[in-house]
């Protein structure tokens, strides 16, 4: 899928408009606390995603015949 897809559908998300923001007024220094609190969210995210499919496979294994 598109970006521009995707954010087009979403235009008040506030992923929407961090990808939109413009970087050039900020400081390297900025930039790096940006990535960093960045790689924060993206293992939050990628835990969530694990505990989901975990509990999909618990589910499935409880339900299977």
């Amino acid at each position: 899928m598109d970006l521009d897809e995707l954010f087009a559908k979403r235009p008040g998300e506030p992923l929407t408009m961090l990808v939109k923001e413009d970087l050039d007024p900020l400081s390297v220094e900025e930039l790096k606390l940006r990535i960093e609190a960045l790689r924060g969210e993206i293992a939050r995210v990628e835990a969530r995603i694990a505990r989901a499919t975990n509990h999909r496979a618990s589910a499935e294994a409880l339900f299977k015949r």
